[in-house]
This record gives C-alpha cells, structure tokens and sequence, in this order.
C-alpha cells in the first residue's frame, strides 16, 4: 500500500514537472541582434510577458562584452562594482528564478551608457492544475425487502355467494282461477235448474 502511495507522489512530481517545462520560455536577447550596442532592450522587453521560470539567453562575441547581473541603483548608475552575477562566455543562459525585475549591464567600459543595459519585470508562475481524483466506484447495495403489507380483496365471486337467495315464490293464481271457473259453472247450472222448474209449474 506504502509503494502505491509512494508510486502516485512519484507520478504527481513528474507530471508538475513536466508542466513546468513545457510552460518555461526561452527567450534569446535583442533577437537577432543578440547583446550589443546600438540595440533598444527596452523597447524589445516591452512587448513580453516573462514569468519564474522563464530563460534569457544572451549571445555576444566573448571577452568583448560581459552580462552582469546588478541591483536596481547599479543599474540607474551603470555600475557593475557589486555585480549579483557575471559572465563573458558570448552565451550566457540566464534561468528567472523569482518574481520581481530583473536587472542585468554590460560591464565595459561605456556600454552600459551606450544602451547595453536591460530590466525586466518577471511574473509568479501559475500553477498547473491538479489532476482530478479517480472516480470511485460506488459498493452494490443489496435490494431492501419490500415490507409493504399485502391486502387481499375478496373476490367477485365470494361476494355473491355470500347473499342469500331468496325463496321461489309459490304459485296461486291458477287455483284462484279454477275456483272463479267452478262457482260460474255452479251458478249457471242452478239458474238452469230453476228455469226448468219454472217452466214445469207453467205445465200445471
């Protein structure tokens, strides 16, 4: 686990790196010209954005200049009696390691005075940004128990069962009627009884 960790600071660190090469600039002195008299370094440093980081490369022939690195009042002054930094290679690569101007001179004799003499004002550096974190994987978590209470409604069928059912009602009209038709009968054969009766006393 400690070799994990230890392997992702590793990767960390040289990603950060990585980054802060790849944004440095390397920027070479008066272009063309290079570091010498008759060029405007002031002018040529007006236009750009140097930041910690940041590489000035100054080219010139060797011995016949130097590049010094002075204060600001040494710079006002042109004098190079307590240089930060010289040299006088003809190549002099010079890393901007902290925010803040920057001043740098010739040391000859009148070249600071003829123009050789450059201030630049240098930037923090901005940080890249970290990479995100991996997402992680959420744990599966088991399904919950439905609890819900289940209701049973009963059915259609239980519920017409359940009325009671009514009796068959009995039949009596036809006996009604029977009767009617008998006492009709018995009266007609009485009102025919007395007819003939009558028409025998007519007889005597």
């Amino acid at each position: 686990m400690a070799f994990g960790g230890a392997s992702l600071a590793l990767a960390a660190l040289l990603l950060v790196s990585c980054a802060s090469a790849v944004a440095a600039t390397q920027y070479t002195v008066g272009d063309t010209s290079g570091w010498t008299t008759g060029t405007d370094y002031t002018t040529w440093a007006s236009d750009k954005k140097f930041k910690v980081g940041d590489k000035l490369v100054f080219k010139y022939a060797g011995a016949a200049h130097t590049v010094d690195e002075v204060s600001a009042s040494d710079y006002a002054a042109c004098s190079s009696s307590k240089v930060l930094s010289s040299d006088s290679t003809g190549t002099t690569t010079v890393t901007l390691k902290t925010a803040g101007k920057h001043y740098f001179i010739c040391g000859v004799t009148g070249h600071c005075s003829g123009g050789m003499k450059l201030a630049v004002n240098v930037a923090a550096a901005t940080s890249a940004p970290a990479p995100a974190p991996a997402p992680t994987p959420a744990a599966d978590t088991p399904d919950a128990p439905d609890t819900t209470p289940t209701t049973k409604t009963p059915s259609s069928s239980s519920s017409s069962d359940a009325t009671p059912k009514s009796p068959a009602s009995t039949e009596v009209a036809p006996r009604a009627k029977e009767s009617s038709t008998s006492g009709a009968a018995g009266l007609r054969a009485t009102a025919w009884a007395g007819l003939a009766l009558a028409g025998l006393v007519a007889m005597f």
